[in-house]
């Protein structure tokens, strides 16, 4: 698993919390004891705004498991054994009119991760591998906890560009991870993120490598320092980039 580990990954993180528990430090001294209680306020609001969020997932959203889309429940339990999670987070689907996106995240002490319905409408138009690759990534962010230092390191990620550079940093980690574990699923798994559940499988990924070298200028620099994930097209030359190196390492050993 360290060696998945995007070396980005690591240095951004240090650089994050050393920038967070500097602000922490700086906000108590500097409020002689009511920046504690102030911390307290905007941690029960933060709190209370995503358990109502994560209410309404698992009130509306369709919980997988053995009886409710076992074949996905069965892609879900394999990567999770590959990851070899202690616990295996609970899976919700929702619909979020047409929407292609998943996430993990954390409340109190149970990881959760979301899927859009039309992700896992191509687990049944025989995507398995793509649906594989998105809920390994996912189930990457449960892995490295990456959902447990985002809300410790919470003042960092509100200072760009350091916090989009450490997100972007764990977004290819998990790619990688992803990868690893279900290599069928790239770049297929990102291709529908950009194109579609049925487009993605028209799209040819080296023309979309291209473009993504010929798109340059300022904003578009600029809409990616400032985001929380990569460029697609980046995305997938990196996990490409990565297979080449990892052959080559393993032929030379």
């Amino acid at each position: 698993m360290n060696e998945l580990v995007h070396p980005r990954e690591r240095v951004y993180f240090v650089l994050c919390l050393l920038a967070s528990f500097s602000v922490y430090g700086l906000f108590v001294v500097a409020s002689f004891g009511m920046g504690l209680f102030f911390l307290l306020i905007v941690g029960v609001v933060g709190l209370v705004l995503h358990g109502w969020s994560m209410g309404h997932i698992r009130g509306n959203g369709v919980r997988i498991s053995a009886h409710q889309l076992p074949e996905v429940n069965r892609i879900a339990n394999e990567l999770a054994e590959g990851l070899e999670l202690s616990r295996m987070p609970a899976i919700y689907v929702i619909q979020q009119g047409g929407a292609l996106n998943a996430f993990a995240t954390k409340f109190i002490r149970r990881d959760f991760v979301v899927v859009y319905s039309d992700v896992l409408e191509l687990a049944y138009q025989q995507g398995e591998d793509e649906v594989a690759f998105v809920l390994a990534h996912e189930l990457a962010h449960v892995k490295r906890r990456h959902v447990f230092w985002h809300w410790l390191l919470a003042p960092a990620r509100w200072m760009p560009p350091l916090g989009q550079a450490y997100s972007r940093s764990c977004e290819y980690t998990c790619d990688r991870i992803a990868a690893h574990l279900r290599p069928g699923g790239a770049p297929g798994g990102l291709l529908v993120l950009a194109s579609g559940k049925r487009l993605y499988r028209t799209v040819n990924p080296d023309a979309f490598v291209e473009q993504g070298e010929s798109e340059r200028g300022f904003w578009v620099w600029f809409s990616e320092v400032m985001s929380s994930h990569p460029r697609l097209p980046k995305r997938i030359q990196a996990l490409e980039d990565y297979r080449v190196r990892s052959e080559l390492l393993a032929k030379a050993a």
